[in-house]
């Protein structure tokens, strides 16, 4: 045992020089070839990840502003609605009194044809009495007087006796 102890324990100087010489080569070599490439990747992604959320929150950013504009667009469309309700039921009410005006319009207007034409009648009517009344007149002023008038005595005892009557 004490020959294993011994080799074990007995450190050579150039074996310790060219495991530390290997061991750094090594770290060197594996530097240049696999941390650089690596840190590359993971810069690469990292940027790529840091892009995503700045594209991410550009996108909310906007679907915000949508959603105001749609907001705005929304009360807009109500207002609109609104006021085309409004003036729709203003031009309703003023058709309404457009057709009532015409209506008492056309009363008025068959209401005075009415009146004249009732004012006919009776001038027609009166006019109809006159020659009856003028008729009998002549009829009875012939019995009495038992002679023929003269159509001017006609006319003048049809006046006389109109004026007497009313």
């Amino acid at each position: 045992m004490e020959g294993l102890t011994r080799a074990f324990v007995d450190l050579n100087l150039w074996s310790l020089f060219v495991t530390i010489c290997n061991t750094l080569i090594t770290f060197l070599i594996v530097k240049h070839f696999l941390f650089k490439p690596l840190r590359k990747v993971l810069e690469a992604r990292e940027q790529e990840v840091r892009d995503l959320y700045a594209h991410a929150e550009n996108d909310r950013r906007e679907a915000e502003a949508m959603k105001r504009d749609y907001t705005v667009s929304i009360s807009n469309a109500k207002q609109e609605a609104a006021e085309i309700v409004s003036s729709a039921q203003k031009r309703a009410e003023q058709r309404a009194e457009q057709i009532v005006h015409q209506a008492n319009q056309e009363a008025a207007a068959a209401k005075r044809r009415a009146e004249e034409n009732i004012e006919q009648e009776r001038k027609k009517a009166m006019n109809q009495m006159k020659d009856e009344i003028a008729d009998l007149s002549v009829l009875i002023a012939s019995k009495v007087v038992e002679r023929e008038v003269k159509q001017d005595d006609h006319k003048r005892l049809i006046d006389e006796f109109i004026d007497k009557v009313g």
